[in-house]
């Protein structure tokens, strides 16, 4: 009589799914760091001018 055999099963991994999701995840992260910093200079355009760019601005005129 034969022993069992025990088959040892492998997890099958697809590398180009992982890149693709990792990728696709990263993109998406992205996108929302743009979409925040949108709407930061919507809600106040003014913020990101400094001081000392506004008053050279000022003197030329």
């Amino acid at each position: 009589m034969d022993p069992p055999v025990v088959s040892v099963s492998r997890v099958d991994v697809d590398v180009d799914l992982g890149f693709a999701l990792f990728f696709f995840f990263l993109l998406c992260f992205f996108l929302l760091v743009t979409i925040v910093r949108c709407g930061q200079m919507v809600l106040d355009p003014y913020s990101n001018i400094s001081v000392a760019t506004y008053q050279e601005a000022q003197t030329e005129e």
